[in-house]
């Protein structure tokens, strides 16, 4: 290990010497790595000091912390206060808007909840704040900002080789039938990289490290905060396996908190399908990190925890591997698990958007009857989703079709509602009329942000039953 090793750091040494600026990227991620070897080594072997040193401070927050609380409390309020004023004073009242729908959605949530009185509210301030600092960061800071859009760009190019072997097979006009042989390569490319970075355990590891930051700020089970973690990269059904082991034995707040997580995000998978649709790959991948731990704040919110984990911090959790004997076959796993993913999104878009056109046929028959021939499935869904839409910060006169969005997405599949808000993307970048025939073409760029983060996540019907089946098959063979 030692010679690989210098070498490594000999070239990236060398590379940096040259020219620091076209280095920069190794070397921040050479950095990282240093970073987080040296902290597994000192936690590994050190911990038990580590937390005998830090003990008297635990010991004094939790002797002081009856009235520290309450400082902290009067701080938070007092710069979330100038917070709105100053925000509301730069970018106007819709901000007032988005606020307001949160506090809405929360005390919706809050009435619903299984057990409202109790409600542990750490998870939930906790996991609404570090979306708040995500955003923040990612949104309104320059630097954040110059370094979530250079990840989107590599994420862009690295997405880009899939066409070398969507042509090979394909042909040269592979482009001209752009979603079977542009878009649905993208899954199985993904498919197959994501295959060998569980194989090499670099994926359990980096989703470890997110579930713990969750899991030592939020307070949630060990469980719970691997999963949504694990869902930021994978699916709704894969995710729940990395800890199989423990599912024959997770709470129902910890199933639900499972159950939610898988809804709020989306599959690292399907998001170079949605890039390719021409949705913002940094909205998108913004989107997939702040829904975490949203999902568990709303989880805990919803149902919340009545009974003891059993599974401890102290305790650990061993997360499932690959059966894949080398690289190799890793890959080749990878990419023949795709066949299933990419055969169920081509066969869903196809019956879907058939049954869309039936629907909108058989309702615009019923409405010539009553002289309103153009009611249609998007239309109702509109109007049924227009007040959420509008409380979630969409401009009052987007709202309407950015309803009629989140009722795809929620009677049919978010895939439906990214190629139609790819049409009004194109729509408004084109530069066509706002208006034909009396119907909006496109939307402003705020309305388009905002849609983007409201699209995605797996939740609509059809996922229900892929995660109950999937939850299901782990616990039927451990339960035997």
């Amino acid at each position: 290990i030692l010679v690989p090793t210098t070498v490594y750091l000999a070239v990236v040494i060398a590379a940096c010497v040259l020219n620091f600026q076209r280095a920069l990227a190794l070397f921040v991620l050479t950095v990282l790595a240093i970073f987080f070897i040296c902290w597994d080594f000192l936690m590994g072997r050190y911990e038990d000091r580590i937390a005998e040193f830090f003990s008297p401070c635990g010991r004094f927050l939790r002797k002081q912390w009856f009235w520290l609380k309450w400082i902290v409390w009067v701080v938070l309020i007092t710069a979330l206060l100038l917070w709105l004023i100053l925000d509301t004073a730069k970018q106007g009242a819709n901000q007032l808007i988005s606020f307001g729908g949160l506090v809405m959605y929360v005390l919706l949530m809050l009435i619903f909840s299984k057990y409202p009185t109790k409600v542990k509210w750490r998870p939930v301030f906790w996991g609404i704040g570090i979306q708040f600092i995500l955003g923040l960061l990612t949104l309104r800071t320059k630097a954040g900002f110059d370094a979530f859009n250079w990840l989107v760009i590599q994420v862009q190019t690295f997405l880009e080789y899939s066409d070398e072997g969507a042509k090979f097979v394909f042909g040269d006009k592979y482009i001209d039938h752009f979603f079977a042989f542009k878009v649905l390569p993208i899954v199985v490319f993904f498919s197959m990289v994501m295959s060998v970075l569980y194989h090499i355990g670099l994926m359990q590891w980096i989703i470890k490290k997110v579930g713990w930051v969750m899991e030592i700020t939020m307070g949630t089970s060990p469980i719970e905060s691997l999963v949504a973690a694990g869902n930021i990269f994978v699916g709704q059904t894969e995710s729940p396996l990395l800890v199989r082991p423990y599912l024959a034995s997770v709470t129902k707040s910890e199933l639900h908190a499972i159950m939610t997580a898988g809804f709020s995000t989306i599959a690292g998978s399907v998001l170079g399908a949605y890039i390719s649709f021409g949705i913002s790959s940094s909205h998108l991948l913004t989107a997939s990190v702040m829904s975490a731990p949203a999902a568990l704040a709303i989880s805990k919110l919803f149902w919340p925890e009545r009974e003891t984990s059993r599974v401890s911090l102290t305790g650990g959790t061993k997360m499932e591997k690959g059966d894949a004997k080398n690289l190799l076959e890793a890959a080749s796993q990878g990419a023949s698990a795709s066949i299933a993913l990419v055969a169920n999104i081509a066969v869903n878009l196809i019956g879907f958007l058939a049954l869309l056109a039936f629907f909108d046929a058989a309702l615009s028959w019923l409405g010539n009857m009553f002289d309103y021939p153009q009611l249609s499935f998007k239309i109702i869904c509109a109007y049924v989703f227009m007040p959420l839409s509008f409380m979630i910060g969409v401009d009052w006169e987007d709202s309407f079709l950015v309803g009629g969005l989140l009722g795809y997405k929620t009677f049919f599949n978010e895939f439906v509602a990214y190629t139609n808000l790819s049409k009004l993307i194109t729509n408004r970048k084109n530069g066509g009329p706002m208006y034909l025939e009396g119907e909006k073409q496109y939307m402003s760029i705020r309305s388009e942000t905002i849609a983007t983060y409201a699209l995605c996540g797996f939740a609509n019907f059809g996922s229900l039953g892929l995660v109950i089946g999937g939850l299901n098959s782990p616990r039927d063979i451990l339960y035997g």
